[in-house]
């Protein structure tokens, strides 16, 4: 039986998010330029997740919520968007726990 997803991943996920659509914006790679071409719309973590994240989840996962998610899916969605990416020159890594915890201490400050 697969693990269920840990709270840790969860927030490394997030975090990702985050980094991810920082970079594409600083690329110039809005959603326009991806997804919807004609209108500039700049990237958020949110958009991240409903836009790449979750449809990718869906059809490779079958799964509605990120809440469903188990350890090894994680890899698998972040693996495919990342290829996906990459082939465009953007890659941010997915966080590692020593980044986590060193953004929440600066988080604290």
């Amino acid at each position: 039986m697969e693990k269920q997803r840990t709270e840790q991943q969860n927030k490394a996920m997030h975090l990702w998010f985050t980094q991810l659509s920082e970079e594409l914006n600083e690329q110039g790679m809005d959603m326009r330029t991806l997804l919807k071409p004609g209108i500039q719309i700049p990237w958020n973590a949110r958009m991240i997740k409903e836009y790449l994240f979750r449809p990718i989840m869906r059809a490779k996962l079958g799964k509605e919520s990120t809440k469903e998610l188990h350890t090894k899916e994680i890899d698998e969605i972040f693996d495919i968007i990342n290829r996906a990416l990459s082939e465009k020159g953007i890659s941010v890594p997915f966080p590692s726990i020593d980044e986590m915890i060193a953004q929440q201490e600066g988080w604290k400050k």
